[in-house]
């Protein structure tokens, strides 16, 4: 008999926890099935009238677009997005969030101490093009760096890596666009898992070295150096001689050890991709016990990704810690209503197909899984797209669903791990913070070991409790924390997976 799951008792849906075939009653009643239902997808409890609304996870996922009979297939032939109620209670559950944040004993991990009182999860010299026209030069620095075999005699220093990207002229000298990527490049040159930077120019473009070391400057400005192709002899001159200012700069980024440091020190970038119907059940919900953890150390996590939230984000906006904060994170979602619709999209583009095989048919079922990463604490602060995290807790920050976009303004605004559930599978990686990836089911845990560090499927399984899985996930971070090589880093992954947001006119 397969074996269904419902998550709140008001629910119209249950999930399968595995194939149900044609002709089968997985409730034991209503029509049976004319088609294979995959694992992971929805089912009827009750008869379902035309037009009336959906609800999973106690919530609104979209409306029948057709009668349902009991114990048929729900999923987009017959569901659909459509108007969500907002109730706007900001704060109403502020009280229960703060009540939700533990109090564990104290721990640590060994990082590198930065002389900003920050510190680091990885040891890295980073290369950073600002503009295309320098992202081969930065590749092929790194590329003779790694051959030469100079970092072997460093133990302290966890290599090196190239920050290209396809942008940085060609657009307005101020604004959005011009503002997200000044961003993401400081951010990154002065990341705490970042020892040394090289910014490489072509010498012409937009994106000037200058500019931002006034803009930003301060005692951080000498952390960084800078060249351009067009004042060091072109393409061979400029791979030479950042070759050399590397050697030049490896006694003094490796004289930095491990130290122990408190988990305080931490702060973590929540991210999911290629998401299913177990990712609201399994991982997402652990991630949240283990943010919540991370809170409790005094820590930091930042869940993103706001086309993601869209239908999920009175439950933010219910804990919210002020009504400054909630209204930041409105006014982004209002923002990206506009945007969508003024490029011709829609907010229900995504789920993506692959989402959609997996279970997931509406982006409001999607953000109602996506937001249980976050846990039950207090949402402390929203900040735009790659802005400095500074705040203890649960920030929001405002970027795309694409996970490289997403996961590189995390990156930029100081997340020194990020830890990523995948139902589908992912081959993403991430630099200068690595990418934990967490498996929402035990097949694709056994498909892909080569990706997924750690499996949440036994949460349904073998009954492993979510907390029980969130600690053993805070027991990973920790240990990646400390040195531990991820399942992407030792793949090599993280270089292309660099991706600022670019918005505005390409001219």
């Amino acid at each position: 008999m397969t074996a269904t799951i419902v998550l709140d008792p008001a629910d119209d849906v249950a999930i399968l926890t595995s194939k149900a075939e044609a002709g089968s009653t997985p409730l034991c009643s209503g029509t049976p099935l004319t088609a294979n239902v995959q694992a992971g997808h929805k089912i009827a409890r009750h008869a379902i009238a035309g037009g009336g609304p959906i609800l999973k996870f106690g919530q609104l996922i979209g409306y029948a677009t057709e009668d349902i009979p009991e114990g048929a297939h729900v999923h987009s032939h017959n569901c659909a997005f459509g108007a969500h109620e907002t109730t706007r209670e900001i704060g109403a559950d502020l009280a229960r969030a703060e009540a939700a944040v533990p109090k564990p004993a104290d721990r640590t991990f060994d990082g590198y101490h930065r002389d900003d009182g920050r510190v680091g999860t990885r040891n890295v010299i980073a290369l950073i093009a600002t503009v295309n026209c320098s992202a081969t030069v930065i590749r092929r620095a790194a590329d003779e760096i790694r051959a030469s075999g100079m970092l072997a005699a460093f133990p302290n220093i966890d290599g090196v890596a190239a920050f290209a990207h396809g942008t940085g002229c060609g657009m307005a000298s101020d604004g959005p666009g011009w503002e997200n990527l000044q961003r993401v490049l400081w951010g990154h040159a002065i990341h705490p898992n970042v020892g040394a930077a090289v910014f490489v120019g072509l010498g012409c473009e937009v994106m000037q070295i200058a500019r931002m070391r006034q803009l930003f400057g301060g005692g951080e400005a000498e952390r960084f150096h800078g060249l351009t192709i067009q004042e060091n002899g072109g393409t061979r001159e400029t791979v030479a001689k950042i070759v050399a200012r590397v050697r030049d700069l490896l006694p003094e980024v490796n004289a930095t050890p491990r130290k122990p440091a408190p988990l305080s020190k931490l702060t973590v970038a929540l991210q999911c991709g290629g998401s299913d119907g177990y990712s609201g059940i399994t991982a997402n919900p652990a991630l949240g016990a283990a943010s919540d953890l991370i809170v409790g150390h005094g820590g930091s996590v930042i869940l993103s990704e706001t086309p993601e939230i869209y239908g999920a984000e009175d439950l933010l906006l219910r804990r919210a810690r002020s009504p400054e904060v909630a209204d930041t994170l409105i006014e982004r979602l209002r923002w990206w209503e506009r945007y969508t619709e003024m490029n011709g999209g829609s907010m229900d583009n995504n789920p993506s197909p692959g989402n959609k095989a997996g279970g997931l048919t509406t982006i409001l079922e999607k953000s109602l899984g996506a937001v249980a990463k976050a846990g039950s604490t207090p949402l402390e602060a929203v900040v735009g797209y790659a802005q400095q995290v500074k705040t203890p807790g649960l920030t929001f920050m405002d970027t795309p669903g694409y996970d490289p976009v997403s996961a590189t303004g995390q990156i930029a605004g100081g997340a020194q791990i990020v830890v990523f559930t995948t139902g589908r599978g992912s081959a993403f990686g991430s630099k200068p913070a690595p990418t934990i990836k967490l498996a929402t089911n035990d097949r694709l845990y056994a498909a892909m070991p080569d990706d997924m560090d750690l499996n949440c499927g036994d949460i349904l399984s073998a009954g492993v409790s979510v907390a029980d899985k969130g600690a053993e996930i805070l027991d990973l971070i920790v240990a990646t924390a400390s040195g531990q090589v991820t399942r992407s880093e030792a793949l090599g992954l993280g270089d292309n997976e660099f991706v600022p947001w670019q918005i505005g006119a390409v001219m």
